[in-house]
Parts: C-alpha cells; structure tokens; sequence
C-alpha cells in the first residue's frame, strides 16, 4: 500500500496536528493501561521482556499474560493492512477505517469498563478481564501505530518513543554537520520528532490525571482525539503519494566529462 502523505504532507502545519493528537492518545492510553492495570500496552518492549522473565520460570502467569498482549499487539499490526484495504461505500478502500476503529474500541472499553466488566482501577491485573482489557488495548495501539505509520512512510509513530527518541538524536547529529538545505531538512525532522515525543508526553500527563478521577471513562478522550485526527488528515486527505521523501545531499563537486579524460589522437 503506497504513504497517504507524501513528506511534504508529512510536516505541513495542516497534518502536524493531527499527529501530535495521535501521539497524545497514544500516551494517554498507556497511562490510563497503567494507572488500571500496573501495564503499559503501547509497545511491545516491555511486554517481550516481561514474557522473557516469565519463561525464565520467575512467574508463570506473567509469562501467559504478556504472551497474549505480545500476540495482539502482533495482530493489530496484521489488521491494520487488512481494514485499509477494506472498500467503503464507494468501493474505494480508506486509510481513515483502522483509526475508527481504534476510537470505537477504545470508547467500548471505556462503556464496558464504567458498567463494572473490568473491576476497579486499582493498579493490580485482576485475572483474566484484566488481560482481556490489556489486550485489547494493546491491539487497539498497535492498529493506530501501523496505521498512521503506514500512510506517512514510516516517518510518524505515534504510540511508542523509543524509535522516535533515537530518530532525533541522530537529525540532531546530522544537523549539526550539515549546512543548507540538508541541514533545514534534518532540523525538519527532528522539530517532528520533538513534537512527537512532547505530544506523548503531554498525553500521557492527562491519561494518568483522567483515569484518577474518571476511571475507564477517561479512554473518552483519546478515542475522541483519535476521531478529530482522522477526519483531519485521513478522510479529507490527498490522493496516496508517491513522491520520494526530500534525501540528505552532500554537494560533490562535477566529474569531469568522460572525452577529457581520453588521451587526444594525432
């Protein structure tokens, strides 16, 4: 499936917001996962390790649960593909569905979660409803996170900060080596980058706030942001790019043409 946006698109003032929305979900779902549960579910790192520890023989409970978040983190990312191509009423497939679906899950977690379906949230995983609600929160993230990653080439990621982070130092680095238009192309990336990861934070921040004082009722939020990103830069977007992302050049001086540099004839 070809980007949505192409880089251009990418860092326009129009779609930036709606990835620092994304990203602010992204952190908010996983305050609010850990606030609940003692979990974060927006990244597979700490669910892998955690499934590591448990085969160890530390915890064998530990090690069946971060499985099957491990497994729907796995599975989102599968969905992602299949629900972009999915034809909507005008039988043309729309890179806006997964996210609607995110959104649309996160606010049934939220309605089960209020009727009593997950226990209380009290920062301990209560059995298996507590694992059923992980998992499908961590489904929900990887859909979004494949999704959005996807339609912007790979350069936005909006529910994990360990690629973003390095993403910036390495723009940083290149920044501060380069000149010109390479090096406005490397502050470029790392001012998204930046962005990213203050979204995220500032999401995460509110989560933590939110399911303090609403409990489940706070995956409201960033189910409606997810919405508001979606209709912005997904379903009122262009036509998918195909337009290469801007490189880094480094300026060599001309070759010489090939007949300077034959011997001349007699």
């Amino acid at each position: 499936m070809l980007p949505l946006h192409s880089a251009s698109s990418v860092f326009s003032l129009r779609h930036t917001p709606s990835w620092l929305l994304l990203a602010s979900a992204g952190g908010a779902v996983n305050a609010i996962a850990f606030v609940s549960c003692s979990r974060f579910v927006s990244h597979i790192t700490g669910a892998v390790s955690r499934l590591g520890m448990g085969a160890s023989g530390a915890t064998e409970s530990l090690a069946v649960e971060s499985g099957i978040v491990v497994g729907a983190l796995v599975l989102g990312a599968m969905s992602s593909s299949a629900l972009a191509r999915w034809p909507g009423r005008t039988g043309k497939p729309s890179s806006a569905l997964p996210l609607f679906v995110v959104a649309s899950l996160l606010a049934a977690l939220g309605a089960l979660g209020t009727s009593g379906i997950w226990g209380a949230v009290d920062g301990v995983v209560d059995g298996p409803r507590s694992v059923i609600f992980l998992s499908l929160l961590a489904f929900a993230m990887s859909l979004q996170n494949a999704t959005v990653a996807t339609c912007t080439g790979l350069l936005v990621r909006t529910t994990h900060m360990t690629g973003t982070v390095t993403d910036l130092g390495v723009h940083l680095a290149r920044a501060m080596r380069e000149t010109g238009a390479s090096r406005a192309l490397a502050l470029r990336h790392a001012a998204l980058r930046a962005g990213l990861i203050a979204g995220f934070t500032a999401g995460a921040c509110a989560g933590a706030w939110l399911a303090e004082v609403f409990a489940f009722r706070a995956l409201y939020v960033p189910a409606a942001a997810i919405v508001v990103a979606a209709v912005s830069s997904f379903v009122f977007a262009s036509e998918p790019a195909v337009s290469p992302e801007p490189r880094y050049v480094s300026v060599q001086p001309p070759s010489a043409p090939a007949c300077a540099l034959e011997p001349e004839l007699p």
